[in-house]
C-alpha cells in the first residue's frame, strides 16, 4: 500500500483567494450636500444585490459538552454588547425602535434606543422662482428629507428642505400614509423649517422628542433619517469631532455647529441626532465633499435649535439671528497694540467698518477696539471663553441674543474706555443671500429688464461657480460693500428684450444702473416710480462702466405693451412694485 496512508474525509477543494468587498461605485449625489451647493434631490432606492456565504465546518460535528449536575456550575451567560437594546425583553438591534415613541433602555449597556417612532419622512413638491426670468417660474420638482416630531403638534426639519415650497407631506415610519403638512415657520439663516399636520390621526401614538445638553467632543451620536440607498429608516452613528462656528451653508450665515463622523447623506437632512440618552442633541444639515476629507458632517446644535423654537414662540414668526454690524481685525501684532494705546492687560478686537444702517452706528466708530461684550472679555483673535479647555469666536455670544434685545459693550477709544448699550438687529446686506422664498422683483421699459441682484440671481446666471464667472464689479459689491441706507437695492440691466426701439443696447447684460436723469437709482421700486411719472423728452440711464442708454420717453411707454406680448410676459412690473 505504500507509506502514505489515506486521510479520511472528504478532498480539500482548491483554496481560492478571497476578494475583497467591492463597495457600490458613487453616484454624483453624493457632492449634493458640498459646502459649496447644498439641494435636495429625490431619494431613489436603488438595488443593491448584497450575497453573502457562511462556512461550514468540515468534517465530524464536534459533540456537545455534558452539563453539570450541578446547575450553579453553569458559565455565567454572555454580556450583551453596547450596541444591542433590550425592549420587552426582546434583545433588538440598533435600528431598532419601542413602540409608541417611548425609549427603551439597555439596563446592561446603559444605552437608550432613541424614539425612531418620532422621525418622520418629509416629501415636498418645489417650484424655485427663475431669476433670469423673474416673470417665469422653473418647472417643479419633488424632493425627499426627514424630520422629527417634538413638543404642540410640530415637526423639525431643514428650511432647503421645503425652499420655495408649493405641497408638504410627511409621513410616519412603519404607515403607508401621507400626510399634509402646514410650513408655520422658516429660519433660511439657521437651515430649520417648523411644520404642522393638522390631520389627527397622524399624532396617534407619537411621542415628541426630547431635546439634551450640547455634547461634549467624542460623545457618541447616532443620525436616523431616511437618506438614499432605501425607502426605509436608516441609522448611521458616530462622535463628535469639533464644535466650533460654522457656515451654514443656505443661509450664508455663521453660526454654532457640530462637526461628526457619521455618514450624512442625501436625503438626512432634517433627521435628528441622537446622543447616548435618547435625546436629540442636534439636526443633520450638510457634509463636506472632498478628494482629501471623509466621514465630516455638520449638524445644527441644540442651543440654534432652541433659539429658532423660542423665537418663533416669542414672536408668532422667525425674526433671525442678530448679528453685530461691524467688521473688525485681529490685534495679535504687539506693534498694533501698541499704536492703537493698549495696555499690556487689554485685549480685544479693532473695529474696521461699521455698518450705516445698524444702530451701533450711531455710537461705534472705525478704530474702536471692542473689549467685552456683554461682559465677557474678548481676546486678540476674537475668541472668548467657551468650555473648560475650549474658546469659540465671540459672534456666539451675539447669536445667543435676539432681535431687539440689547447689549453691553466695552471699547477703547483715544485710550478711554468707553462703555455703551447697543440694540441688536438682524444684518441686511446689500446683494442679500437670499430671497426669503419671495419671488424676485422686475421692471420692464421698452425691452430692458431691470432686476436687483441677490445670490440666487448670480447663481442663476453663472452656474454654481458664480464667484468666479460673476463680473469682478459685481463679486466686489457681494464681498465688500454696505448698504447706505435700510432701503438700498442693486439695481442691473438684466438682459434687453430685442425690439426696433432698443436696437446698437442688445449687448448689454448684468450692468449695474447708477442713476436716471441724473438722479441716483437707489432701489427699483424708485426707478420704476421715476419712469412711470417721468416727464421729460429722454430717459437716459447712466450705466456702470460709462456706459449710458437713452431713449424717448413716449415711445419707450409705448412699444413697451407690444414688446411684453411678443414675449408673452404678462406684467411689465412684478406684483410687489404694484402695491
Amino acid at each position: 500500500m505504500g507509506d502514505t496512508k489515506r486521510k479520511r474525509g472528504r478532498k480539500p477543494k482548491n483554496p481560492t483567494p478571497s476578494q475583497p468587498l467591492q463597495s457600490p461605485p458613487s453616484s454624483p449625489l453624493d457632492d449634493v450636500f458640498s459646502l459649496s451647493n447644498i439641494e435636495i434631490i429625490p431619494s431613489t432606492s436603488s438595488a443593491v444585490e448584497i450575497t453573502t456565504t457562511a462556512s461550514r465546518p468540515r468534517g465530524r460535528p464536534k459533540k456537545l459538552p455534558k452539563l453539570p449536575d450541578n446547575p450553579d456550575a453553569l458559565p455565567p451567560p454572555p454580556i450583551l454588547s453596547p450596541c444591542r437594546h433590550v425592549s420587552n425583553g426582546t434583545a433588538i438591534g440598533l435600528g431598532g425602535g419601542s413602540g409608541g415613541g417611548e425609549l427603551a433602555v439597555d439596563p446592561i449597556g446603559a444605552r437608550v434606543v432613541p424614539a425612531m417612532d418620532a422621525v418622520v419622512k418629509v416629501f415636498c413638491v418645489h417650484t424655485e422662482p427663475n431669476f433670469s426670468l423673474p416673470w417665469q417660474r422653473k418647472r417643479q420638482y419633488s424632493s425627499s428629507s426627514s424630520g422629527f416630531v417634538i413638543s404642540r403638534r410640530r415637526v423639525l426639519t431643514n428650511a432647503h428642505s421645503v425652499e420655495h415650497y408649493t405641497q408638504v407631506k410627511v409621513k410616519k415610519r412603519g404607515s403607508d400614509t401621507k400626510y399634509l403638512a402646514t410650513v408655520l415657520s422658516i429660519g433660511t439663516e439657521c437651515d430649520i423649517a417648523m411644520l404642522t399636520v393638522n390631520d389627527d390621526e397622524f399624532w396617534e401614538g407619537v411621542s415628541p422628542v426630547e431635546f439634551g445638553e450640547l455634547p461634549a467632543l467624542q460623545d457618541a451620536v447616532t443620525v436616523v433619517g431616511y437618506p438614499i440607498g432605501g425607502d426605509t429608516i436608516s441609522v448611521t452613528s458616530g462622535v463628535v469631532s469639533r464644535i466650533e462656528i460654522l457656515s451654514y451653508v443656505h443661509g450664508s450665515t455663521e453660526l454654532l455647529g457640530l462637526q461628526i463622523d457619521a455618514a450624512i447623506n442625501s436625503g438626512n437632512s432634517g433627521g435628528p441626532a441622537f446622543n447616548d440618552k435618547g435625546n436629540c442633541v442636534g439636526i443633520a444639515f450638510q457634509s463636506l465633499k472632498h478628494e482629501d476629507a471623509e466621514n465630516i458632517g455638520y449638524v445644527i446644535p441644540t442651543p440654534v435649535i432652541q433659539h429658532f423654537i423660542q423665537d418663533y414662540e416669542k414672536n408668532e414668526a422667525y425674526t433671525g439671528f442678530p448679528i453685530l454690524g461691524i467688521e473688525w481685525q485681529k490685534m495679535e501684532n504687539p506693534d498694533l497694540r501698541k499704536a492703537m494705546g493698549m495696555k499690556p492687560e487689554q485685549k480685544g478686537v479693532r473695529i474696521r467698518r461699521v455698518d450705516p444702517t445698524a444702530p451701533e452706528s450711531g455710537v461705534l466708530k472705525s478704530s474702536d477696539i471692542v473689549l467685552s461684550f456683554d461682559g465677557v472679555d474678548i481676546a486678540n483673535d476674537g475668541t472668548v471663553p467657551f468650555r473648560h479647555g475650549e474658546r469659540i469666536g465671540f459672534s456666539y455670544l451675539v447669536s445667543q441674543k435676539y432681535a431687539g434685545d440689547s447689549s453691553a459693550i466695552k471699547v477703547l477709544r483715544s485710550s478711554a474706555i468707553l462703555n455703551f448699550n447697543i440694540k441688536l438687529t438682524s444684518h441686511r446686506r446689500l446683494i442679500p443671500a437670499h430671497n426669503k422664498g419671495r419671488p424676485p422683483s422686475y421692471y420692464i421699459i421698452a425691452g430692458f429688464v431691470f432686476t436687483t441682484v441677490s445670490v440666487p440671481y448670480l447663481r442663476s446666471e453663472y452656474g454654481k461657480d458664480y464667484e468666479y464667472e460673476a463680473p469682478v464689479k459685481l463679486l466686489d459689491k457681494l464681498l465688500h460693500s454696505m448698504p447706505q441706507s435700510p432701503d438700498e437695492q442693486l439695481v442691473v440691466v438684466s438682459q434687453v428684450l430685442v425690439s426696433d426701439i432698443n436696437i446698437g443696447y442688445e449687448d448689454i447684460v448684468n450692468t449695474q444702473v447708477l442713476a436716471l436723469n441724473g438722479k441716483p437709482v437707489k432701489n427699483l421700486r424708485r426707478l420704476a416710480e421715476m419712469v412711470e411719472n417721468c416727464d421729460d423728452e429722454f430717459l437716459k440711464f447712466d450705466l456702470e462702466y460709462e456706459q449710458i442708454v437713452v431713449l424717448r420717453t413716449k415711445t419707450a411707454k409705448a412699444a413697451t405693451p407690444d414688446i411684453l406680448a411678443t414675449h408673452c410676459i404678462p406684467s411689465a412690473m412684478s406684483v410687489d412694485l404694484k402695491a
